[in-house]
């Protein structure tokens, strides 16, 4: 990889840093496909996805939470 980017990273401060890496982030997430998963984690996500199909859904639907909010 090169660092010819034209961003000297340790130039920049803190916030800029974690703006920088939110930007990456952001760009990563368009191509999901393009970031693969290790072996153990895709046996953590097919666990959590058979929990999830055993326990049903977790959560309080958006409807039961506005009806309480407005109830007030």
């Amino acid at each position: 990889m090169s660092r010819s980017a034209g961003v000297d990273i340790d130039q920049l401060t803190r916030d800029e840093r974690l703006e920088l890496l939110e930007r990456i982030w952001e760009s990563l997430s368009h191509e999901p496909d393009g970031i693969p998963l290790t072996d153990e984690q895709r046996v953590e996500l097919e666990n959590r996805l058979d929990r999830l199909d055993h326990e049903g859904p977790v959560g309080v639907p958006w409807e039961q939470v506005r009806d309480e909010m407005t109830r007030s």
